[in-house]
């Protein structure tokens, strides 16, 4: 079969033919329908992230949604022919076991989240990173009804993430660079859109959560949070941050760090897309562009979520 492979850090990933994954014990393989791209993708090429990959040559790809095509030994609950998303995890395909970026995956049962009728496949493959993602980061900062929220980055994750905020009944400011994603971010209900978290600093931020991390961010949103504020960092875009701990000690500030989340996160994200209360913006391509699309989501300014759809 097919996979794009990622044979070492500042290469670009390489099509190439590998062997059909087989279901052993505990194990399903999946006939991926849909895989979407994560700018996860671009640290592990560019050599940010990619120590945490558990090996190369590696098949990438770890936003995963598609059909069961086998089951391995002691697996229930799932059959073949069951519509299936794979939550995104440490320990799980396209970090440390070959991913979603080919024509078929092997995963373990544990992993394995079934899909709403109504969630199809090319918004459910997001939603099982950018949108659990997002979601967690919001329950983990306490975010909840009359909750004045900053949101840094209305990208893949903000956008779903504004969604979210404004669905729970939070009062959602949004701080986004590309002015092009400005009346989308309205559109969802963010009161209130500008370039610069700075730009709401009289505005009494409760929570501030940064969905894009590229370290001026976080000192921004340290400095921009109301005493006894939360900021809850999620984007990874640089390793290090300067920030003031002044700020964070003389406002008694709770700085969290949120990663992935849990099945019942992606359940619940799921549902509300199957609900129609939240949806991804979506660049659908080919499954031979994946390469191409990994290298432009790289130079920036992509509106959206690369997905790539397979037959």
């Amino acid at each position: 079969m097919k996979a794009w492979r990622l044979t070492a850090a500042h290469e670009p990933l390489v099509l190439t033919d590998v062997p059909e994954p087989v279901a052993g014990p505990g194990e399903v393989v999946i006939d991926v329908k849909a895989a979407s791209l994560c700018h996860s993708d671009v640290g592990f090429l560019d050599g940010t992230l990619t120590g945490i990959l558990g090996f190369t040559p590696i098949t990438l790809g770890h936003e995963i949604a598609g059909v069961v095509s086998a089951i391995g030994e002691g697996v229930t609950g799932v059959a073949v022919g069951d519509r299936v998303g794979v939550p995104t995890a440490f320990g799980g395909p396209g970090q440390a076991i070959d991913g979603g970026f080919a024509e078929k995956v092997k995963v373990g049962r544990d992993w394995v989240l079934h899909l709403p009728d109504a969630v199809p496949f090319e918004q459910a493959a997001p939603a099982t990173d950018a949108g659990m993602t997002a979601y967690h980061a919001l329950k983990l900062g306490g975010v909840a009804a009359g909750t004045k929220l900053g949101i840094i980055g209305a990208g893949g994750l903000g956008s779903l993430a504004i969604q979210f905020a404004v669905g729970l009944g939070a009062e959602v400011y949004v701080a986004e660079v590309n002015e092009g994603v400005w009346d989308a971010a309205t559109g969802y209900g963010a009161t209130a859109v500008a370039k610069d978290i700075a730009d709401f600093a009289e505005t009494g931020l409760e929570v501030i959560v940064d969905y894009a991390g590229f370290g001026t961010t976080l000192a921004g949103a340290i400095d921009v949070v109301a005493p006894k504020g939360t900021v809850v960092q999620v984007g990874l875009g640089r390793e290090r941050a300067d920030i003031s701990a002044q700020n964070i000690v003389f406002k008694e500030l709770t700085i969290l760090g949120s990663s992935a989340g849990t099945h019942e996160d992606c359940a619940a994200v799921m549902d509300l897309i199957a609900a129609g209360k939240a949806s991804s913006i979506l660049n659908e391509i080919s499954f031979d562009q994946i390469g191409e699309a990994v290298e432009k989501l790289a130079q920036g300014g992509v509106v959206g979520r690369y997905v790539a759809l397979l037959p």
